[in-house]
């Protein structure tokens, strides 16, 4: 074979590491490089290392999927399509075009290479993204490539990784990828292919509209617990208050009822024990051990984040991946409740011996004769929990980074520690035969607690000295009146832990689908909101595709999955199961095309004329604030509602240029609304259009 050069690099017979992305190429190939410092050279803008070793070593970095799925035959408008190949993204995507110098970089780098090695993340995304730049860039090499699995991007265990890889790539994961892929697209592109096209046909125009094999389901029970609150009636029920005074404090008491079902009741309570006293009846005391929590899997780390900080899943996940890519972290992608001792327990705390907030903790955590974490039964084949990897920050973090990677090191130290102790008091106070409770709690022990300040949750209740046949007095007893509450609205937290339970989706994509959910105006705001938009579509698909909307459905295709992953099942009788499942469905859905096109274009303007609002008239109080286009000029400006029925013509400007949208927020100054404008290079500022206002901060547009 002949000798090429590689940017002025004479080299031959040379191993090629495809990688990710250009971040973990460098890494790795820093680590596997002899002096730590590999070459780095640019092929049509795209860069790759080369490391010197027992052998020439070429890193190559991908960027994400370089190949995607495409219908093989036909136009985009029409469906039902069940005839797909995997084709470069740059020839299927118009945003896409640089790809094809990636695809011909890895082409030209693996023609003198005599050794392939996948190092993409082990996972099912990672594995499926290497062999496709294998099997098609670099001619069929998938079969005869070794795979490397790692956890952390440290310099030790890419060394380890590399030195014994894994003789072939992961085929049974690739094919559980594959089959993913290729479902998601069969559904994905026919339903969200039959919606738009119904609502266009219908209408005229274009309008973006989705749904899918994980995104129907999902929308499908937000709905239903919107309809639930929407139907809840409440009704009325009442709770005593009270107050004891012990040794000259005042406590809080509980009522042996929670809930009182009629006022007389609780008047009768009020009358007999109001300013009375009462005498101690029981006094339990009882000790809990409180266990630490488990480790990080994608999914706690996520709900902790939104917790803590208010982080979206899909921000959280994004942090995260950058802790990786600086190996502070271990792979977060990952269900596992496990932290097997090979990751080095103690040579993850001595590292933290060197930071001042850690070390007292890990040195005393080093002082016990056995590290043994506490874990959970969740396990991953492919990663552990995620833990810090002991190396320390080379650069000062980000705030957000700051705040994730110190959790991550918190909970791992609070995982070694020891159990909790608790006190816990409970007295039982007997007032002209009604019973009260008084409660206290304090903390005996801080155990764990003390690893994961300020993260650990847990408050204190004093109470005074009391002990049995004590008299005590209620100072104040009153009634309230409450009612019933319909069950809470999901946050994008608790939505991420419904998805986890009924499995739907998976660990890596969830927050997407949520993600997407917000994007196409299904959903809106923290405590989620079903639009009438989203109520729409799922109507739609309940009432002429109703299969595709099963939650049963998503899990048992994410078991096939399973299964496939396991050599259990084949990816062609799963794919032509999906398609048998999709047909009829689609037929019903095409037969009552026009129907569905107006219900969907009707629900469609309401959603964009709701987004032009932004808020009631100042002036007439009665009218909508809304951003019209002048049909003389076309330009855009702020007009009352009431204009039209000649009550107000209240107007206000805009800025020409850039894209403008209501906020929902008002000026601290005036009260007024104020809109966002968003200038494309620049930061988006919020605009508040009143002329009297002292602090509109308006710029000249």
């Amino acid at each position: 074979m002949p000798e090429r050069e590689l940017n002025g690099a004479s080299m031959n017979n040379y191993t090629l590491i495809v990688t990710e992305k250009p971040h973990s190429a460098k890494r790795i190939a820093e680590a596997l490089d002899s002096q730590g410092k590999p070459k780095q050279f640019k092929e049509n803008g795209v860069p790759y290392f080369v490391a010197s070793r027992d052998r020439e070593l070429v890193v190559v970095p991908s960027i994400g999927h370089l190949y995607t799925i495409v219908h093989e035959t036909g136009t985009k408008s029409n469906y039902p399509v069940f005839n797909f190949k995997w084709t470069p993204r740059h020839l299927a995507e118009k945003d896409a075009k640089r790809i094809r110098y990636w695809i011909e970089t890895f082409s030209k780098l693996s023609y003198d290479a005599d050794t392939f090695v996948s190092a993409c993340d082990y996972d099912i995304e990672g594995s499926l993204i290497g062999y496709f730049i294998l099997k098609y860039a670099c001619g069929g090499k998938e079969t005869s490539a070794k795979r490397m699995k790692f956890s952390t991007l440290t310099k030790a265990e890419l060394e380890q990784a590399y030195m014994q890889p894994l003789p072939s790539l992961d085929f049974p994961l690739i094919e559980a990828g594959r089959t993913r892929h290729e479902v998601d697209w069969l559904y994905g592109i026919n339903l969200s292919r039959a919606l738009t096209l119904a609502a266009r046909r219908w209408s005229g125009r274009y309008y973006t509209l989705s749904t899918g094999r994980v995104q129907g389901p999902t929308l499908q029970f937000l709905a239903e617990r919107e309809k639930e609150i929407h139907g809840f009636v409440p009704t009325p029920y009442w709770q005593i208050k009270a107050e004891a005074e012990i040794l000259n404090s005042v406590v809080e008491t509980e009522y042996e009822k929670k809930r009182i079902d009629t006022r007389a009741e609780a008047d009768a309570v009020v009358e007999a024990c109001a300013g009375e006293a009462g005498r101690v009846i029981t006094v339990e005391v009882r000790r809990v051990n409180q266990k630490p929590p488990f480790p990080f899997d994608v999914g706690t780390l996520q709900r902790e984040a939104y917790s803590l900080f208010g982080y979206s899943p899909r921000r959280t996940l994004a942090i995260a991946q950058r802790l990786y890519l600086d190996a502070l972290i271990s792979y977060p992608r990952t269900s596992s409740q496990k932290l097997p001792p090979l990751i080095g327990y103690k040579t993850i705390l001595n590292a933290f011996k060197q930071k001042r907030e850690y070390a007292k903790l890990a040195e005393k955590l080093l002082e016990k004769e056995q590290l043994k974490p506490r874990e959970g039964k969740k396990e991953d084949s492919a990663h552990p929990a995620i833990y810090p990897t002991g190396k320390l920050p080379e650069k000062p973090l980000g705030p957000s980074e700051k705040r994730i990677w110190d959790l991550v090191v918190r909970r791992f130290l609070t995982v070694f520690g020891d159990d909790a102790l608790k006190e816990i008091l409970k007295a039982s106070l007997n007032v002209n035969g009604y019973s009260f409770f008084l409660r206290g709690r304090r903390i005996l022990k801080q155990g764990w607690m003390e690893y994961y300040l300020p993260y650990a949750r847990s408050e204190e209740v004093l109470l005074p000295q009391i002990e049995e046949s004590d008299l005590v007095r209620l100072r104040r007893v009153i009634r309230e009146e409450k009612f019933t509450c319909p069950p809470p609205r999901y946050n994008p937290s608790s939505l991420l832990k419904r998805m986890d339970e009924l499995g739907i989706g998976t660990k890596a994509t969830r927050a997407d689908i949520i993600h997407t959910l917000y994007n196409r105006g299904y959903v809106r705001d923290e405590r989620i909101v079903v639009t009438k938009l989203g109520f729409d579509v799922i109507d739609v698909l309940d009432k002429y595709a109703p299969i595709l909307t099963s939650a049963q459905l998503t899990r048992e295709l994410e078991d096939k999955m399973e299964q496939i992953r396991n050599n259990k099942m084949k990816r062609k009788t799963v794919l032509n199961e999906v398609v048998e499942q999709l047909k009829p469905q689609l037929e019903h859905f095409k037969e009552n095309e026009e129907s569905i096109g107006e219900v969907l274009t009707r629900a469609i303007q309401r959603a964009q004329a709701q987004e032009r609002i932004v808020g009631k008239c100042p002036n007439c109080d009665t009218g909508n604030l809304t951003i019209v286009y002048s049909r003389k000029t076309g330009k855009r400006f702020i007009g009352c509602s009431n204009y039209f029925k000649g009550v107000c013509s209240t107007s206000f400007p805009l800025p020409q240029r850039g894209t403008v949208k209501p906020t929902g927020n008002r000026c601290k100054a005036c009260g007024w609304p104020q809109i966002l404008v968003r200038f494309k290079g620049r930061i988006p500022w919020n605009l508040c259009f009143n002329p009297d206002c002292s602090k509109s901060g308006r710029r000249k547009s």
